[in-house]
């Protein structure tokens, strides 16, 4: 499994390498009220890697709330519904770290979009977002739909997000055990 870093500074990209995730992981990105986005393949470890870096981040002193997409969409519509729409909005907006799991995961529906934008435009340049998608980033105005939303937006999450990509096969996809060396085989009979 390959990984790769781009950062939002330097278009080109490169290995991810144990530098760049530890300069992630001193957490300056939050401090500057940056993003990350990770992508790639079901399996690839993006929700492991993406709670990593949370778990970091609560270390650092960082408020974080993770929640899947699906999830936050359902708790949106119940909150509308019961009269808690404004409160969990600035549960939201208030959060340092939030983190979305499984986003692009299907389309928007139009108050979904709505919700979005509300939140992004309470986030912007005041807290940081973590999100993970199997969707590369290139295809997220056409997943968001209605174009000028899209646009609101990804203008407020991509343009200052670090970005890793992960690549490979799923790693829950069973392998078979590793053959022995010879010299493992002479430490078992040994032994």
């Amino acid at each position: 499994m390959g990984l790769l870093f781009t950062h939002y500074a330097r278009p080109h990209t490169e290995f991810l390498t144990v530098p760049s995730v530890l300069a992630l992981a001193q957490g300056d990105w939050l401090k500057a009220h940056e993003h990350l986005i990770i992508t790639g393949p079901t399996g690839t470890g993006k929700t492991w890697l993406g709670c990593a870096f949370a778990r970091q981040a609560a270390r650092l002193d960082y408020s974080v709330l993770y929640v899947r997409m699906p999830r936050l969409f359902e708790d949106l519509a119940m909150a509308r519904l019961d009269g808690r729409f404004p409160r969990l909005i600035d549960k939201l907006t208030r959060i340092q770290l939030l983190v979305l799991d499984d986003w692009g995961s299907h389309g928007l529906t139009e108050q979904q979009r709505g919700d979005l934008l509300e939140i992004f435009e309470e986030r912007y340049k005041r807290k940081s977002t973590l999100i993970t998608a199997q969707l590369p980033v290139a295809q997220w105005h056409e997943m968001i739909g209605a174009p000028t939303i899209a646009d609101a937006i990804l203008d407020r999450l991509v343009h200052n997000a670090h970005r890793i990509t992960l690549e490979g096969d799923s790693m829950r996809k069973t392998r078979p055990a590793p053959l022995l060396t010879d010299i493992e085989k002479a430490e078992i009979i040994t032994a």
